[in-house]
C-alpha cells in the first residue's frame, strides 16, 4: 500500500458485506482502502461452506445482476450445486451450492488484490471522525487517521465478540481470528443503539473416520442455472453430501447436560436466530420430536474436513463427543475442531435509512451483520447496496433505494431500516409478497438496468444482457403459433402425464400446461430454435403464471402511489393533528422517506397513514 492518508471511501472489515462494498466503489472510479484485522479473514465462511439455499440463492443472483463478485466467485469454486424447492413452484426455486471455503477465500482475496483504485491494510479501526455532521475519517489502533468521504462499516460477528464452548470463553472473533474493541465505543458516542446477538457453529470431522453407509447420499444437480449470469458452464459436481439423523440418545444427553449449555445457563445473554439454532435449542423448542436432520458436507478438497450442519452447539467439548457419537455412523468420527457460539455487538437497523446511510451521521453507511442480520448472502446484498450509496454520496448524487417489488435485496433493507430486529434477520420467501416476480432466473430483468446506471455493470456486459432481452421478446412473438396436431405431439402430451390436443394447441397454452416445461417440449417437437435454455425457460414461467403474475403487477401498481409519496426531511410528525400518539413516535423515531415505508412500521395502522396523507 502506498502511503497516501487521502481517500475517496474507507470500508472497515473485509467480510461478505466489506468485499462487496469495497469493490462497488473502487470500480466506480473512487479511491479506496478496505481495512481488515487480517486477510486471513477476507471472505471467510467461517461458518457453513456453502453460498446460496432458500431465499438466499436468490440474494446472491441480485448481487451480481447489479455487478457484485459473490455469484461469480461462488461458480468458481463449487464442489456441488443443487437446486432446492423443485417440489414447488418457480418463485422458492432456490440454489445452493456447497463450495470450497480456502478456494473461496483465496478467489475472492485475488480479485480484491488486483482491483485497480483499491488498497488493502491488515489494522484495526477504532475511531470514526466526523466534521459538522458527516464523516471525516477514521483513526486506526495503530494510531494512523485516515481521511475520507464515506465510510462503509462492515464488521460482521467482530465487535466485542466472544466465542463459547462450555466453560470455555475466548476474547476473539470467529474461527480463533482476532476481534474488534475498541468501535462499539465511538458507534455509542455517534449516537448508535447498540444490542448483543449470537450466533453459532457446529463441530468439523474429520471425513475418514465417517462411516457413510449409515447416511443417505445427496447429489449434485446437473444442467441447472448458475449464480451469476455471467457464467458460461457450472463446475461438475465433484463431492457428494449426506443426510443423517440424530436419535432418541442425542435428545437424552442434550436434555440431560442442559445445565452445562451456556444458552441455558445464563452464560449467553445474545439473541440467537430463530430460524438457525443450535441443536440445543431444538431439541427444547421442539420437544415432541424424536429426531432432527443432519447433512454432513466438505469444507475444502485441501483436506477431508467435514461440516456437520445441523448441530451448531456451544456445549462442553466432552458431551459434543458423546452428541456426535449418538448419531448412526459417527460412532468413531474424530474431531478436527469444537462447535462454538460467538457472541457479538451490533447496531439497531432502525438507526440507517433504507439506502444504508447513518440517520445521524451524513456519509456513513452500515452493512452486514453490524445491521443485525445473519447470513453471508444477507451480508454480501447489503454490502453492495452501501458501496453503491457511498459511491453516489461522494459524487451528490440521488441515492439508490432498491423496493420491495423489484428485488428480496429492497425486501430485506425495507424489513430491516422500517421494522428492525430483536435477532438475527434471515431471508425467507415468505418474507416476499411479490416473490412469484422475483425469481432468481430473471435478476438480471430486474436490477441489470440499475446495476449499468450506477457505473458497476460493464458496457459488454450490458450489451450481452440487451441481446437476452431482445431474444426473449421475439421469443414471445411465438407463443401465438399453433402446434399442429400429430402424433409426435400427442406422444409428448401423454408422456409428461397430460391429455392428447387432437385440434392442436398453440405454444402459449401448451406453456401453460401445468406439467408442459417449453424448453424440454422444443427439444422433442422443434418449434424454433436460436434461443438459450435460460431465456426458453423465462418465456416459459412468464406465460405459465400470466394470471397470477397479472394479479402481482395490480397490486404493485397499487401500492405503487404510497412508495411515491415522500415525506418531506425533517418533518414533524407530532404535529399532525389526527395522529395518534403512538403513531407519531414510532413515525418520529424512524422518519421514514415514503408513506410506504410508513405503512409498514409497527404500530402505524391504516388510519394513521390516511391521516397523514390529508396532512400531506
Amino acid at each position: 500500500m502506498n502511503n497516501k492518508i487521502n481517500y475517496d471511501c474507507i470500508v472497515v472489515g473485509a467480510g461478505h458485506a466489506g468485499v462487496e462494498a469495497a469493490l462497488a466503489t473502487a470500480r466506480t472510479n473512487n479511491k479506496t482502502l478496505l481495512v481488515t484485522l487480517t486477510k486471513e479473514a477476507i471472505s471467510f465462511l467461517a461458518c457453513n461452506p456453502s453460498i446460496g439455499g432458500t431465499a438466499k440463492g436468490h440474494l446472491v443472483c441480485e448481487i451480481d445482476a447489479l455487478g457484485g463478485e459473490m455469484g461469480r466467485t461462488a461458480d468458481r469454486t463449487t464442489l456441488q450445486l443443487r437446486m432446492l424447492n423443485m417440489g414447488k413452484g418457480p418463485a422458492v426455486h432456490s440454489l445452493r451450492a456447497q463450495v470450497d471455503k480456502n478456494s473461496y477465500h483465496r478467489t475472492m482475496q485475488q480479485v480484491l488484490e488486483e482491483q485497480p483504485n483499491l488498497d488493502i491494510l491488515e489494522d484495526e479501526g477504532a475511531e470514526i471522525l466526523t466534521q459538522e455532521g458527516k464523516v471525516a475519517g477514521i483513526v486506526t489502533v495503530s494510531g494512523k487517521t485516515f481521511n475520507c468521504r464515506a465510510i462503509v462499516l462492515a464488521c460482521g460477528v467482530y465487535l466485542n465478540s466472544r466465542t463459547i464452548t462450555g466453560e470455555i470463553i475466548k476474547d476473539s472473533g470467529p474461527a480463533g481470528f482476532g476481534n474488534s474493541k475498541n468501535l462499539t465505543k465511538s458507534l455509542i458516542d455517534l449516537g448508535f443503539q447498540i444490542r448483543r446477538f449470537k450466533t453459532g457453529t457446529p463441530p468439523r470431522l474429520d471425513g475418514d473416520s465417517i462411516d457413510y453407509s449409515q447416511f443417505e447420499e445427496q447429489k449434485g444437480d446437473k444442467n441447472i442455472q448458475t449464480f451469476s449470469f455471467l457464467t458460461k458452464k457450472a463446475n461438475p459436481n465433484t463431492r457428494v453430501c449426506y443426510l443423517g439423523y440424530t436419535t432418541e440418545l442425542t435428545k437424552k444427553i442434550i436434555l440431560d447436560n442442559l445445565d452445562k449449555a451456556p444458552m441455558y445457563s445464563g452464560v449467553i445473554t445474545g439473541l440467537g436466530p430463530r430460524y438457525c439454532p443450535s441443536i440445543e435449542t431444538k431439541i427444547v423448542r421442539f420437544s415432541d420430536k424424536d429426531r432432527h436432520q443432519v447433512f454432513l458436507e466438505p469444507e475444502t478438497n485441501d483436506n477431508n474436513q467435514i461440516y456437520i450442519q445441523g448441530m451448531s452447539t456451544s456445549m462442553p467439548k466432552d458431551i459434543q463427543h458423546k452428541m456426535i457419537e449418538s448419531i448412526a455412523g459417527l460412532e468413531k468420527t474424530k474431531f478436527v475442531k469444537y462447535g462454538y457460539a460467538i457472541e457479538y455487538d451490533c447496531i439497531n437497523p432502525l438507526n440507517l435509512y433504507p439506502t444504508l446511510e447513518c440517520k445521524f451521521v451524513k456519509g456513513l453507511f452500515c452493512a452486514g451483520q453490524i445491521n443485525g442480520t445473519s447470513g453471508y448472502e444477507e451480508a454480501g446484498a447489503q454490502g453492495i447496496v452501501a458501496g453503491i450509496n457511498a459511491n453516489l454520496y461522494i459524487k451528490g448524487k440521488e441515492q439508490l433505494i432498491l423496493k420491495r417489488d423489484n428485488s428480496y435485496i429492497g425486501v430485506l433493507i425495507d424489513d430491516l431500516t422500517t421494522k428492525g430486529t430483536n435477532e438475527p434477520y434471515r431471508m425467507m420467501t415468505s418474507r416476499a409478497e411479490y416473490r412469484l416476480l422475483l425469481r432468481q432466473d430473471n435478476a438480471d430483468q430486474r436490477l441489470t438496468e440499475i446495476g449499468y446506471s450506477v457505473g458497476l455493470v460493464t458496457p459488454e456486459r450490458y450489451k450481452k444482457f440487451k441481446h437476452k432481452m431482445r431474444q426473449i421478446e421475439k421469443l414471445k412473438t411465438y407463443l401465438n403459433n399453433v402446434i399442429a396436431p400429430s402424433e409426435q405431439l400427442d406422444e409428448y402430451l401423454v408422456s409428461i402425464g397430460e391429455n392428447p390436443a387432437p385440434r392442436g394447441i398453440t405454444i402459449d397454452n401448451l406453456c401453460k400446461r401445468a406439467n408442459s416445461d417449453l424448453y424440454l417440449a422444443n427439444k422433442k417437437l422443434k418449434l424454433f430454435k436460436g434461443f438459450s435454455k435460460a431465456e426458453i425457460t423465462e418465456v416459459n414461467i412468464d406465460a405459465k403464471y400470466e394470471g397470477y403474475l397479472k394479479r402481482q403487477n395490480q397490486l404493485i401498481e397499487r401500492s405503487r402511489k404510497l412508495e411515491e409519496k415522500r415525506i418531506p426531511a425533517g418533518f414533524n410528525f407530532k404535529a399532525v393533528k389526527g395522529l395518534r400518539t403512538e403513531a407519531a413516535e414510532k413515525l418520529d423515531n424512524i422518519k421514514p422517506l415514503t408513506l410506504g415505508a410508513a405503512s409498514r412500521i409497527s404500530g402505524v395502522n391504516p388510519a394513521d397513514i390516511t391521516v397523514l396523507l390529508m396532512h400531506l
